[in-house]
């Protein structure tokens, strides 16, 4: 007769114990979806857009169809397999502490040298639970750097992208980057036009290199203008290293257009003010290259998609060290010169924060 009462005590203990863990599961499981849920929930209302340029994300190998040779391991910068895994890792906390420890959605770089160094930053750190996509093409330039485009999937969709060449009809053996262009849509269908921009440098001189600039504009402004001939609330988001501040030539006609003097083909929005920090340091002096312009429907609150103010440089102190030189902070280089520094880049990435209705 014990026995039996034990035995069926025992049965009923266990007969709770299966109870109790298939309660404790489905209240974990709730729970799991409703972070999932609230995950997709702010995906869904906000996201984040940054552009950076990494200062020369090369590989080590040589790439015997560009002029990579000061980035390989025999030559004059030293350039190895350690130095390429930290510079990759830098960029892979500089992203995700612009993204507040979560990515930004859309990532915008340049001066990446190929797929490769972007697969390596994507798949063999920890930004690999988060899925992001790439788009990328080979451009003409002389050292093989190009711009890229990195997506995640859950908040914007490709549906078409190409690179669109710059061909300068006055001297045609001159090289520069491609300019992407990449068309999507969001979770909630707005139709987004993406140009990821790496205009040519002042090398040789400001003015003496302005036209090149301008001629890269121009051909931009092409771009534009017919998309929005197409739809005149078109959103377009203009990002890059434009090589020359808000006030030049270049920036302006791009901004302006001849066909509407009322109304400017894109706003700019980087705050318009003086500047004591910018995104790049040129002989003490502060300066926005890098910029993100957006196209006038996008500032609209009552369409599906809106910027949330003004765009921002990041500057958190890891990305900066002390200017010896000209005093203050400068960006933490990975080179000075040919001296290697282990930093992050000598410009500072920007971003912008928009909301979906």
């Amino acid at each position: 007769m014990s026995w039996r009462i034990n035995k069926t005590g025992d049965c009923l203990f266990t007969s709770c114990r299966l109870v109790l863990l298939l309660f404790v599961f489905l209240i974990s499981s709730h729970h799991l979806f409703s972070q999932e849920q609230q995950a997709e929930n702010s995906y869904s209302t906000n996201f984040r857009i940054m552009f950076y340029n990494v200062e020369n994300f090369f590989d080590p190998f040589d790439d015997t169809l560009t002029n990579d040779n000061e980035f390989l391991p025999k030559e004059i910068r030293y350039w190895n397999y350690a130095r390429f895994i930290k510079k990759r890792n830098n960029i892979y906390k500089t992203i995700m502490a612009v993204g507040a420890w979560e990515p930004p959605a859309i990532i915008g770089l340049c001066e990446i040298e190929n797929r490769f160094v972007l697969k390596q930053l994507l798949y063999e750190t920890p930004f690999a639970q988060f899925d992001y996509r790439i788009v990328q093409e080979e451009s003409p330039d002389k050292r093989g750097i190009d711009v890229a485009f990195l997506f995640n999937p859950k908040v914007f969709r490709v549906i078409d992208h190409k690179a669109i060449a710059i061909n300068f009809p006055t001297n045609p053996e001159s090289k520069t980057r491609d300019i992407l262009y990449v068309k999507g849509l969001t979770i909630q269908n707005d139709t987004l036009h993406f140009f990821v921009n790496h205009w040519p440098s002042k090398y040789g001189g400001e003015l003496s290199s302005e036209p090149k600039r301008i001629f890269v504009a121009e051909q931009l402004a092409k771009q534009i203008d017919l998309i929005l001939a197409g739809n005149s609330e078109a959103a377009i988001i203009v990002m890059g290293d434009f090589n020359d501040y808000p006030t030049n030539r270049s920036v302006r006609n791009l901004l302006n257009s001849s066909e509407n003097k009322e109304q400017n083909r894109l706003i700019n929005l980087m705050p318009q003010k003086k500047y004591n920090l910018g995104s790049y340091k040129y002989k003490g002096e502060w300066g926005v290259l890098d910029q993100i312009m957006v196209s006038h429907a996008l500032l609209l609150q009552d369409k599906g998609i809106f910027v949330v103010g003004e765009a921002q440089i990041y500057s958190a102190d890891f990305l900066l060290e002390e200017d010896d030189k000209f005093l203050g902070k400068m960006p933490f280089r990975t080179y000075k010169g040919m001296k290697y520094c282990g930093g992050f880049s000598d410009h500072l990435p920007v971003f912008v924060d928009f909301k979906i209705k």
